[in-house]
Parts: structure tokens; sequence; C-alpha cells
């Protein structure tokens, strides 16, 4: 069993003991992936990246990472597969020879 099979098993049992699988569909989790990350960049505003408060941090990456896990399991995705194949895609799209040291975007290089 994947670490990530196991994380989302948790959140599952969490969410089913309190009864939010009615308030979890596919709109509204993506909302909260949404504003879990605004309240991530929240953290950054208006300071340089060595004044993060790394608790606040570990926080809010947890808030985006476990709505996109519930997410991902209620489409019945396997997170290690979609993201080993967006690794696949995008390595198409930034060749090394093209892309290295660039931030353009593809289209750009």
């Amino acid at each position: 069993m994947s670490d990530f099979r196991i994380v989302t098993d948790l959140l599952i049992k969490f969410r089913d003991e309190r009864e939010w699988k009615q308030f979890h569909n596919s709109k509204d989790l993506a909302l909260a992936i949404s504003i879990e990350a605004a309240e991530l960049n929240e953290l950054f505003l208006w300071k340089s990246n060595e004044d993060v408060d790394k608790e606040k941090l570990k926080e809010e990456l947890a808030d985006v990472f476990s709505f996109a896990l519930l997410l991902a399991e209620k489409h019945d995705l396997d997170v290690l597969e979609i993201i080993k194949n967006k690794i696949k895609l995008n390595g198409e799209k930034y060749t090394v020879a093209k892309s290295k040291g660039s931030a353009k975007k593809y289209n750009q290089l």
C-alpha cells in the first residue's frame, strides 16, 4: 500500500467519523484547495522567503495536500500514477535542451 493510500485512508476515517462526506463534492473540494493555497500564499505576502513561519507553512501545505488527496480519491484517481504521468508530459514539453536554466513557458522556448 502506498503512502498516499495510507494518508488518504486516514483522511477518509477522519471525515467519515464526523459525517462530512456529504460536504465533500468535487466543486467544494476544488474550492477548498484554492482557498488553502491562498492561505499558503498569504504566509509569504510582504515577507522574504526566510521570514515564513515554518509551523504555519506545514499546516497550510497539509491542508492543500489533504483536500487534493480527497478530491483524487473521490474520482478514483491514483495519485502516484497521475503525478508520474504529469512529470512525463512536462518532460516532453520542457526538454532539458530547450528549458534548462529558463523560466519560460514551454510555448515560448
